[in-house]
């Protein structure tokens, strides 16, 4: 669970177990740019996610991963949908058919399989 609340100007505080977080935007739409913005803090979810869920999966095949080098970024919002980008580096004495079938694990990492699933958000005001 992940609480927020009002950090100062439009920046957020957020508690993630026993961490804090800021979120904020850029100074051009009116932030104070101390913390990267939602947007970034989605593509970080899933930067984060593939590379834990390589990393455990070439562990537990004691594959040659030395490293997973990912980067994702948001790069169509609007009307049509969402597109987001993700480019993987694996590093280490890997196969072709280790490599292929990291990429085929990368898709099957929680955060990606969230944000491609059916999603349905329930929000409930509280007083």
């Amino acid at each position: 669970m992940v609480t927020g609340s009002r950090q100062g100007g439009i920046a957020a505080l957020l508690k993630i177990r026993n961490h804090e977080l800021i979120a904020d935007e850029a100074v051009v739409p009116g932030g104070g740019d101390t913390g990267p913005n939602p947007h970034e803090l989605i593509e970080a979810a899933l930067t984060a996610c593939t590379i834990v869920t390589l990393q455990l999966y070439a562990n537990r095949k004691q594959w040659p991963l030395e490293s997973a080098d990912v980067s994702v970024r948001i790069t169509q919002e609007d009307s049509n949908g969402t597109v987001i980008s993700r480019q993987l580096t694996l590093k280490g004495d890997l196969s072709d058919e280790q490599r292929t079938r990291l990429l085929e694990i990368a898709n099957k990492c929680p955060i990606h399989r969230l944000l491609t699933g059916s999603l349905q958000i329930q929000t409930e005001l509280i007083k």
